[in-house]
């Protein structure tokens, strides 16, 4: 499956997701890493939180 980006324009970040064998990461540009998740779709909402500044 391809990355998928998110961008934040205001904060000036831009995270996106990405695989690793059988897990997903999220990542931003200001060089923050989600934790490897089996669900995909946790690991975006891991970067949309990282996006609205909650950890």
């Amino acid at each position: 499956m391809p990355e998928r980006a998110l961008r934040d324009p205001s904060a000036g970040h831009r995270t996106s997701t990405t695989e690793r064998g059988s897990f997903c990461l999220a990542r931003c540009d200001c060089g923050w890493t989600g934790p490897a998740r089996r669900a995909r779709s946790q690991a975006r909402t891991d970067a949309e939180r990282h996006l609205r500044g909650n950890p």
